[in-house]
């Protein structure tokens, strides 16, 4: 029932929900609405994740690798609306209590079958709208951030290591990504959840890239529909920063340096981002993860052009270039 982005001749897994890339949505429009209250999931499902937190708790008493619980949000709704006077983006988000292992219930059991014969998958992403599951198949929001350097112009790219849990590992990724969790992101003086200070630690914690080194701007928001997971888009411009500088910072310590086993800077330049995603073989790409560069691609386009929607049309004509010169 949703539309899936298409890039480079590829239908992605990813559906855009909103934004285009021709202008952000400013901060002050963006309202996050916290209950404390935790999902439930039906008695069925329940056991599952009974399982796994049994399971997870036997191999950490072993001393095996195991994933471990942290408390996370579930999303029960996404509303999008416009300012009246300029017609600007205004989004809303309502979420709850969530954790790891709640997440991983829904995520690693999406085409299992229940009692009644369907998978979640079947009942809830395919048999509707998969933006009105029920908040306990919603346990993970990702907030997803395409780096672009200043003083070389690269965009960077990061694959996510072997070593990180779920469907995502070993594939092509954002520059940064993070799930929202309760321990970082809620404010402990009671403020609202800021998107876009989850979009500056993700970029902190996993690049060494601090608050005063690169400007972020969100530019939408989108539905993973392979994984079902939410995911917010974020473009930073790290005006002083290079690839050799953020390498020899690399060498001396990043705070989740395990996430990621491999970064490619590719000109920022549309021809060269969409030749990259283009060469590498589609398997390699998380679902939502060209969605992101191209958003940032058509916002670099339109800041060049002065602000002109029209610059995405550069964007555009690049993607058909790629495609011809490699019989796509």
């Amino acid at each position: 029932m949703r539309d899936r982005f298409t890039v480079v001749g590829r239908t992605t897994g990813c559906h855009l929900f909103e934004g285009d890339g021709i202008r952000p949505i400013d901060e002050e429009n963006v309202h996050v609405k916290y209950t404390p209250k935790r999902v439930q999931f039906p008695e069925e499902i329940a056991a599952w994740r009974r399982s796994i937190e049994a399971e997870e708790e036997r191999k950490e008493a072993g001393g095996l690798p195991h994933r471990w619980n942290n408390a996370r949000f579930a999303v029960e709704r996404v509303v999008v609306t416009r300012t009246h006077l300029d017609e600007e983006p205004v989004v809303s988000l309502a979420m709850r209590d969530a954790d790891y292992f709640d997440f991983l219930t829904t995520s690693l059991n999406l085409d299992r079958r229940q009692r009644n014969g369907l998978t979640l998958r079947q009942q809830y992403l395919e048999g509707g709208d998969p933006a009105d599951a029920p908040s306990w198949m919603n346990c993970s929001f990702g907030v997803n951030v395409a780096l672009e350097t200043g003083q070389d112009g690269k965009m960077l790219f990061s694959r996510r290591s072997a070593q990180v849990a779920g469907p995502n590992s070993a594939r092509w990724n954002s520059s940064a990504n993070e799930g929202l969790a309760r321990q970082h992101d809620l404010p402990r003086d009671g403020s609202p959840v800021s998107l876009h200070a989850v979009a500056r630690r993700a970029i902190f914690e996993e690049l060494a890239v601090h608050d005063d080194e690169a400007e972020v701007e969100l530019l939408g928001f989108g539905i993973d529909l392979v994984n079902h997971q939410w995911a917010a888009f974020f473009r930073a411009v790290a005006p002083q920063l290079d690839e050799p500088a953020l390498r020899l910072r690399w060498t001396r310590g990043v705070t989740d340096k395990w996430e990621h086993d491999r970064f490619e800077f590719v000109d920022a330049d549309p021809e060269s981002v969409f030749g990259f995603i283009a060469d590498e073989p589609e398997e390699r790409w998380t679902p939502c993860a060209p969605t992101l560069f191209y958003l940032a691609l058509v916002r670099g386009a339109v800041e060049r052009a002065g602000g002109d929607p029209a610059g995405r049309i550069t964007v555009e004509r690049a993607e058909r270039k790629v495609m011809s010169d490699r019989g796509l």
